[in-house]
């Protein structure tokens, strides 16, 4: 989608992680409408140019290389691009200390707008309460420093793709029972999951197990508990992960990405966190989202689970 006769040069700088993209979506979407005829770039990396693609807010995205300290050639080619493009105003919604220095790549002469917390931007948020809560929050004080108004976290009504090939069965219940490889410590064991599949099982829903590849393990242990239980780990996009929550009773999960991603398109969730993580900071947003937090994880039972989900499920039990 290109715009002409463009006025403005905006740029957007968001370079993950999946759950922060997400919730990144809503402020994106806020800048498009309020530079409605404005040419606007994304500066991402890789694993999210899809997303920035089809999301129809971007008529340009830009991936960051993230040059490492002593990657000069890299360096010298990011500063170039930020100099040359003549953005009028760049939008920070990653604010941490690489985009920061981003800022000080740009030549003082005919410097752009900066949104965002570097020192020296002309709309600076210096306030403490940016950090104090989520993340979403702190984008909505931000962007408010820029006059823009009406923040919403994005429903991803965009975000369609078949899922005909799987064998559903409403209604169905999704289980996440993954995280990032190097959080363990976010993970409830499978083998509980397993059991609360045996549960839901029991009440009629079909439980349907998302992950990736890494998650096969979990998955497997799952249905050896449940065998009525459906494994699509490492068959979903994430298209198809926001399809499938679109019709599914319900989802459970673990402080992950894929559940901000559930969580926005509406579905009932019930998210689990241990002490490793802070749900006031970063819990999914949502309208139907409930959480459990136990301070270790494989202390939680499934029936507390169930309770929760009973709550999200108009008390049916």
């Amino acid at each position: 989608m290109t715009r002409n006769n463009n006025k403005e040069s905006i740029l957007v700088i968001k370079l993950g992680a999946l759950g922060d993209f997400l919730q990144a979506l809503g402020p994106m979407a806020a800048i498009r409408k309020h530079h409605k005829d404005a040419a606007i770039t994304l500066l991402t990396t890789a694993p999210f140019q899809e997303l920035a693609e089809k999301c129809g807010y971007f008529d340009q995205i830009w991936i960051d290389e993230k040059p490492g300290r002593f990657d000069i050639p890299r360096w010298l080619k990011l500063r170039k691009g930020l100099n040359e493009r003549n953005f009028t105003r760049i939008y920070d919604l990653q604010n941490n200390d690489r985009t920061c220095f981003y800022f000080k790549l740009l030549k003082s002469k005919n410097k752009p707008e900066w949104v965002g917390v570097a020192k020296g931007a002309s709309h600076r948020n210096t306030s403490p309460m940016r950090i104090a809560g989520h993340a979403f929050d702190g984008h909505v004080q931000t962007l408010a420093l820029a006059d823009i108004q009406g923040v919403e976290i994005d429903r991803l009504e965009w975000m369609k793709e078949d899922i005909t090939g799987f064998s559903l069965h409403k209604p169905y219940v999704l289980l996440i029972p993954g995280s990032a490889p190097n959080r363990p410590e976010k993970r409830w064991p499978a083998e509980k999951y397993g059991h609360l599949a045996q549960e839901i099982s029991s009440l009629g829903y079909q439980p349907v197990v998302l992950g990736t590849e890494s998650e096969k393990d979990s998955a497997a242990q799952i249905l050896q508990l449940c065998p009525k239980a459906l494994d699509l780990t490492g068959q979903t996009s994430l298209f198809q992960i926001a399809q499938l929550a679109r019709g599914a009773a319900s989802a459970i999960g673990n402080d992950t990405g894929p559940m901000h991603l559930i969580a926005a398109t509406d579905c009932p969730c019930v998210v689990l966190f241990s002490k490793h993580s802070n749900p006031v900071r970063h819990a999914p947003r949502g309208k139907q989202v409930q959480i459990i937090q136990k301070e270790n994880l494989p202390d939680l039972n499934p029936e507390d689970v169930l309770e929760k989900f009973f709550l999200g499920n108009d008390g049916k039990k």
